[in-house]
């Protein structure tokens, strides 16, 4: 699991890297961040991780309020959770998801719907559910917000001011949707080896670090 975001109290940005060694016979974990401002790695040590991504495959993280965040499964509880790094604690905090979706049948990630940290879920062919979380951290506070109706599969990545949302395929198709499941627009792009698509934000600040700032 790895992740890239952006600590508010610091004026620096991390990279974040949850891995493990499966070399020896036990299978040792690793928890460590890059930070741009002392461009130095640093690893946290004595953390336990009962975690493993959904897929087995490295995720991307989703960035929101301060904090990385990660669907993984739990394995000491036979559970799905979201687990989130605190860039500015330097710490995991776990989540809940909502007691209504069996995460292990679905397609699922989590994305952010405006103002809040949300959840797709696809358990459907043709439908794809959006649930968001109304207070940061709030285990009740999950909400459905829409079903969209959609064609084949379907991967929010965001949404604009209007409220139209911008996802993909996973192949090689960009779509955007309004939030009656109409299709508004779709565009196609070269998919070369393995690739994910993320949404940015254009800054003109400079970024910290660098010889500047260490002479």
């Amino acid at each position: 699991m790895y992740g890239f975001g952006y600590d508010e109290s610091k004026d620096d940005y991390l990279v974040v890297s949850m891995s493990c060694d499966t070399t020896s016979d036990d299978i040792i974990w690793h928890l460590e961040f890059f930070s741009l401002r002392a461009n130095t790695w640093k690893e946290i040590e004595g953390t336990h991780f009962p975690y493993i991504t959904l897929s087995g495959e490295p995720r991307l993280g989703t960035f929101f309020d301060g904090a990385i965040h990660w669907l993984a499964f739990r394995r000491d509880l036979d559970s799905t959770v979201i687990v989130a790094f605190d860039l500015m604690e330097r710490e995991l905090v776990e989540m809940s998801l909502p007691d209504y979706i069996d995460i292990e049948l679905t397609d699922c990630d989590l994305w952010v719907f405006g103002e809040f940290l949300a959840l797709w879920v696809m358990e459907e062919k043709d439908s794809v559910e959006i649930w968001v979380m109304k207070e940061y951290n709030v285990c009740l506070s999950w909400t459905k917000m829409l079903v969209l109706s959609v064609v084949g599969f379907f991967s929010p990545i965001c949404c604009t001011k209007s409220g139209d949302i911008i996802g993909t395929d996973r192949h090689t198709e960009l779509m955007k949707y309004d939030d009656k499941g109409q299709l508004i627009e779709h565009y196609s792009y070269n998919k070369r080896g393995g690739c994910q698509l993320a949404m940015y934000t254009e800054s003109l600040l400079s970024l910290p670090g660098g010889d500047s700032e260490q002479a």
